[in-house]
């Protein structure tokens, strides 16, 4: 994957961080998913006082992506940080990382950490999910 279009997801998640609903945490997170045909999905975070039924970003993007009937996916952009402060890199949680190992090939699918289009760590999703567990465990 070239470098604009890293920049291009990185400045997607960025703006997808300015929708997040964060009034308890104050911590918000954008993301951008980009498919294999090129489309981008963005997502953010949604809160709710009672925790349980709160969504991040990456889930928001996924579960938007595939309400469309897209299903196949190159790499997910993530911004995020507490509220009027400087971004963070923000790995994705764990119940991110299970979705994305349900849609993505962990060898080729990429995550890239960005604080910024200029500042941005890359990496596959088997780096950052080593141990997955997939539908090829139930099998």
């Amino acid at each position: 994957m070239n470098e604009d279009t890293k920049k291009k997801l990185v400045e997607t998640a960025i703006e997808y961080r300015k929708r997040a609903y964060s009034p308890y945490s104050h911590f918000k997170v954008g993301a951008a998913l980009l498919t294999k045909d090129g489309k981008i999905y963005g997502g953010c975070n949604i809160e709710n006082a009672s925790f349980t039924p709160t969504n991040c970003a990456e889930r928001t993007a996924f579960f938007k992506a595939v309400s469309e009937n897209d299903k196949d996916f190159a790499a997910i952009a993530i911004v995020g940080g507490k509220e009027n402060e400087k971004l963070q890199f923000c790995p994705p949680c764990g119940v991110c990382r299970q979705v994305m190992a349900e849609f993505c090939d962990p060898d080729e699918f990429l995550v890239i950490l960005g604080t910024g289009p200029e500042d941005m760590h890359t990496y596959k999703l088997s780096e950052v999910y080593p141990f997955n567990f997939s539908g090829k465990d139930i099998e």
